[in-house]
């Protein structure tokens, strides 16, 4: 049996919810991002307590199939831009199609019917997200990261994080070390 979480975003919240499974005593098989998978029943006081408790750290227990779906392609996409070495070569709606094992343009439509934003539009700041943590490590130049994630050229990622930003990755990275330098001089 599955149970689906809201707001999992993290490895930290994995344990989170280790840790609240552990409490009330229900055994867990698995405990991925969004994800828990349960070797046996719960009862309706385990579902109400894990409920109460995941609250307080900020997660929800999730009851409905278009909320659980939605999760598991935010999981998704989530797990694919900031949690593995590299992104899947193919495109994203193959990717999310091959994953979740529905067809992309229902997966978009029950997406942007329940977030108000388009699946694209996720994606992308999602990346937006990414690229602004590798640039602040600075370990990487923007050919790097235009591979890294995929992107058609330089040019183009460039176009789109200063759409999404008002600045250019250039200007980003300078702040960031125009902010080191100032703390410095304190």
């Amino acid at each position: 049996m599955k149970l689906f979480i809201k707001y999992m975003v993290s490895r930290r919240c994995r344990m989170v919810v280790q840790d609240e499974m552990k409490k009330i005593g229900i055994t867990y098989v698995n405990v991925d991002l969004g994800v828990v998978e349960i070797s046996e029943e719960i009862t309706p006081e385990q579902r109400e307590q894990l409920r109460e408790n995941l609250l307080r750290w900020g997660l929800e227990l999730l009851d409905d199939m278009k909320d659980i779906l939605v999760e598991r392609i935010k999981n998704h996409i989530i797990e694919m831009i900031h949690y593995s070495n590299d992104i899947p070569k193919v495109n994203n709606s193959e990717y999310l199609s091959e994953k979740l094992g529905y067809d992309y343009a229902y997966l978009s439509n029950i997406f942007s019917e329940t977030k108000g934003i388009t699946l694209q539009q996720f994606i992308i700041m999602h990346k937006i997200e990414k690229i602004k943590e590798l640039l602040l490590y600075d370990e990487l130049n923007l050919s790097e990261i235009s591979y890294k994630l995929h992107y058609s050229s330089v040019a183009h990622l460039s176009n789109q994080f200063k759409k999404v930003t008002g600045v250019t990755p250039s200007f980003y990275r300078q702040l960031k070390q125009n902010r080191t330098e100032n703390l410095e001089d304190l």
